[in-house]
Formats: structure tokens, sequence, C-alpha cells
């Protein structure tokens, strides 16, 4: 089967699905329709926000649906009307069976991680926090649970160990693009084999990122705290609670490199001189480079040093 006989609907939300998407179009395949979320306010002013699939989508006058329930028979028969042969899905949500069984040619996932491991809705930051040297991207095709179904490829990515978060969700996303081309052309040709994932009694999980699991505990070790600031910058970020003389902010980390001495002061305790703030933790220091203060700006440390005040007995909390 000629790639022209494929017809797709690509499903996606985040920036990391235009990749994807912007591969497709420009290989050429015939992309029948796009599915993304509904607008959503966002920002002090509450403005309507339109996803970043969305916004590429319109630059390319793909045909663009926007269901807010997918269940919906209305959306399932706009769905059907575009008579897809095949499901792309980068990124989005649990979708019911009544669209996943659509298309002729199954409908599949890229998912940034080497399944088993890692699923669930932050696959590229556990991997980073975790201290992880290695993980990937794979396609599969999609069954009722999440990130469960068979393996179609994978393919592997070294994690460098100054990697943040940002650095390997650009290489992730150019390296699943990538799969996601192999993929259609092994359905294409009608030459896909899958793999069952293996059960595996603990797998490692990728929990959605919310304030509390990003919060720094300066009681881990020096790698456990680095390995948390760098899979959390630039997004969301990690933050802690900084006691500067009477007054407790909440700050946002960034930018930090480690330093593995024995430390003479406490836990938390901030030394700041002219050019560099560290912080003393069990087995080292964690020297900060970028720092985000409450209602001001992300700044690198030197300038943040010449118009904020440390005092002896300063601490992260």
């Amino acid at each position: 089967m000629k790639k022209n006989a494929l017809r797709i609907v690509f499903m996606g939300t985040p920036e990391f699905a235009v990749g994807t998407l912007k591969l497709l179009v420009e290989n050429n395949y015939n992309i029948v329709g796009v599915v993304t979320a509904p607008d959503k306010p966002a920002g002090r002013g509450q403005k309507l926000h339109q996803s970043d699939v969305k916004t590429y989508a319109l630059s390319k006058n793909l045909r663009l649906l926007q269901p807010t329930n997918l269940k919906n028979d209305d959306f399932l028969a706009e769905l059907k009307s575009l008579e897809a042969n095949v499901h792309i899905v980068v990124a989005f949500r649990m979708l019911p069976e009544a669209v996943w069984k659509m298309p002729a040619y199954g409908t599949f996932n890229l998912h940034a991680s080497l399944l088993p491991d890692y699923r669930g809705a932050a696959p590229i930051h556990w991997a980073v926090i975790n201290g992880e040297e290695q993980t990937g991207v794979t396609t599969f095709f999609i069954d009722d649970k999440i990130d469960t179904g068979a393996i179609i490829m994978q393919k592997e990515v070294a994690i460098d160990a100054d990697e943040t978060v940002g650095t390997l969700h650009d290489t992730l996303q150019k390296t699943g693009s990538e799969l996601v081309i192999e993929t259609l052309k092994l359905i294409a040709s009608g030459t896909v084999k899958t793999t069952v994932q293996p059960k595996i009694e603990q797998p490692k999980t990728a929990y959605k990122l919310n304030k509390e699991n990003c919060q720094i505990d300066w009681n881990e070790n020096l790698d456990q705290i680095y390995n948390k600031i760098r899979g959390l910058n630039p997004f969301p970020a990690a933050w802690t609670h900084l006691k500067n003389n009477d007054e407790t902010l909440m700050v946002k980390l960034f930018e930090v490199e480690k330093e593995k001495i024995e430390p003479s002061e406490s836990i938390g305790t901030l030394i700041a001189t002219k050019n560099d703030l560290k912080v003393a933790v069990k087995d080292g220091y964690i020297h900060i480079k970028e720092m985000q203060l409450p209602g001001k700006r992300k700044m690198d440390i030197k300038s943040l040093l010449n118009g904020f005040n440390f005092s002896v007995g300063d601490k992260m909390l």
C-alpha cells in the first residue's frame, strides 16, 4: 500500500506533539483531521489559550476537532465521517474504545519512555528525576488501559549526566517523530509485528506532577536533589522555601551545579558570596545558577546577588 492510501487523524495537545504532526506534514502524509483539547482560560487575565497543536494545525489549514467529550455522539459521527484508516496519538488523553477501535489499521500512540517503565503523564521528567542514564520512545497500539498496549517499535536515547528535562524533551520529540514515520511505513507495507509488554512486578511510574512532588527535600542526598532540580527545569520548576531574615519566601530553582564534598554547615544553610550562592546538603553543596523570586522573572545568580541581600543564618527549608 502506498503512503497516500493512509488517511490519518492526529490527536495531540502540547508542544511535544507538534514535532510529530509537523514531520507528518513535511513528509506529505494525508492528514484528514486533527483532534486536540478545547481552548482553556490561562494566565492572570484568564484569556482563552489554544493548544500548541491547534496553533500549528490552523497554520497548515488542517481540519480541526476540539471535543469536550470523546464519547459524544456528534463528535464520533464527525470523526467517522473523516474516513481515517489510522489514528496517531501523541500526548493526548485516554481514548474511549469507540475511538481507538474505529480505524481499520488501528490507533497507535507515541510514548516518551521505554515501556513498560514510566507509564503515565510525565515520563520525561521522572526519567531525569530518578537519575536514569537512558530512556527512549515507544510506539504501541492503544488498548483499554493506559500505556499498556502491544509494542510496535522502540528506540533508546542516552541521558547525559547534566541533562535537563528541557533538553531531553527536545531530543525525544525529534526521535519520537522519526519513530512515528518508521511505524507508519510498517503499517503501509503490512509488515507490522508487535510485542506484548512484559509484566514487571514494580514498574517505574511517571506520576502526574503536582506542587507537592515538585518541592525540594533538602534532607535527601546531593544527587537526589540535583536530579530533581534538573528534572523539573525549565518546567514546571522545582521549588522550595527560602528563609531570609524574618521572611519566608517561595522560590523556584532552575540551573544548578553540584559539589560533592563534606559540608561544614547544617543542611539547608545558604552561603552567599559576590558571585556564588550555594546550599549545604548532607554530602555536598548545590550551587544555584538560576533562581526565581516570587513575583519576579527568572534571574542568573550574579544578577540576583546584585539586587538581593542574603544574611547569615538564611536557609532553604
